[in-house]
């Protein structure tokens, strides 16, 4: 994989996420589904957009969320996802640009306006997420630029796209381009909910064309609809090379071939909101791997970077990530080599 322009290259939901605390009776109140992330249309969202309380606008959106992070590690990362052009789309590309990402993808001229999710955190550091998709509806095949993919280490999917058809189809492509191009392919399953919508056709891109798994222990079971973690693992070890799969406080769990490495949560974390952990595991576990680091070295350095941000409101580092890094990585070890 030497001489990539990028180390990654995601494709996502291009969103401006606002948070803001809630309680459970509110939840129940406006019969939102807690833990899970439920698509709205434009009306709904003006709706809970005036019954939250005092709240934070960022950019977000999963995907971006990971390459964001990889970027602050000192990575290199392109992003491609659609916003629209108006305040919020401005926002979103100022933000990830600012970071380092790669990001060019047209906006949307007329119609539909940029994305929003509207996060509620309860006490108990849950969020529950109600997503008014907006412009990403429109991405489609037209906007992936193939020569980002292929000048990529590793191009990271997705799983929240899989809602749109033509969103569908780029990603599709995009894997197919990957592949032939020697990049690795790497998907994270994003939502059980998601995961229960699209099963069959999440269980044959896993089996076709994915290198690199990630996905939270609910999602993994709801994928194989297995009844145990255990069985989940059995099941998901032949169909990709390596499967990163997060468990919350018991840490994560990383399959690669035969060995099965078993990375503890980092102890000790004031949690204050969860969103993004999944995404900033992602970021750190990607970074790592895409320098050569062996898959325990990876994990462990995707659960510094998850613990990172549950300690702060937001989805996106605020600490110094690339010495929290240089601490995982100085003891790490390679799959066989040096991967520059």
């Amino acid at each position: 994989m030497s001489g990539r322009r990028f180390d990654v290259t995601a494709i996502g939901n291009a969103i401006v996420d606002v948070i803001a605390a809630a309680d459970d009776a509110l939840l129940v109140t406006h019969g939102l589904r807690k833990d899970a992330m439920s698509l709205i249309d434009a009306a709904a969202a003006e709706r809970l957009y005036g019954i939250m309380g005092p709240g934070r606008e960022m950019s977000g959106g999963s995907a971006a969320n990971t390459v964001a992070g990889i970027a602050a590690l000192g990575g290199r990362a392109a992003y491609i996802g659609k916003v629209a052009d108006d305040q919020l789309g401005d926002v979103f590309m100022h933000d990830i640009r600012a970071i380092g990402v790669t990001c060019d993808t047209p906006p949307l001229t007329e119609g539909l306006s940029t994305a929003r999710c509207l996060i509620f955190v309860t006490p108990d550091a849950h969020r529950t997420m109600q997503t008014f998709l907006g412009a990403t509806t429109q991405l489609g095949p037209e906007d992936v630029n193939m020569d980002y993919i292929t000048a990529s280490r590793v191009v990271y999917l997705e799983g929240y796209l899989w809602d749109q058809p033509r969103a569908k189809k780029a990603m599709r492509d995009a894997a197919v381009r990957a592949q032939a191009a020697g990049v690795k392919v790497s998907l994270t399953l994003s939502d059980a909910f998601c995961v229960d919508r699209f099963r069959e056709e999440f269980l044959d891109l896993v089996q076709h064309h994915v290198d690199i798994l990630f996905a939270n222990e609910t999602e993994i079971l709801s994928l194989y609809q297995a009844a145990t973690f255990d069985e989940a693992l059995q099941r998901v070890r032949p169909h990709c090379e390596v499967a990163a799969l997060t468990r919350s406080e018991r840490g994560s769990v990383v399959l690669s071939g035969e060995e099965v490495h078993v990375i503890d949560a980092v102890p000790g974390v004031d949690v204050v909101d969860t969103t993004g952990a999944g995404d900033a595991y992602a970021a750190g576990f990607l970074y790592a791997y895409t320098r050569g680091c062996d898959p325990a070295t990876c994990g462990r350095l995707g659960g510094v970077m998850a613990a990172e941000v549950i300690g702060h409101y937001g989805a996106r580092p605020e600490a110094d990530v690339k010495a929290l890094a240089a601490e995982v990585l100085s003891g790490r070890t390679t799959r066989g080599g040096p991967s520059r």
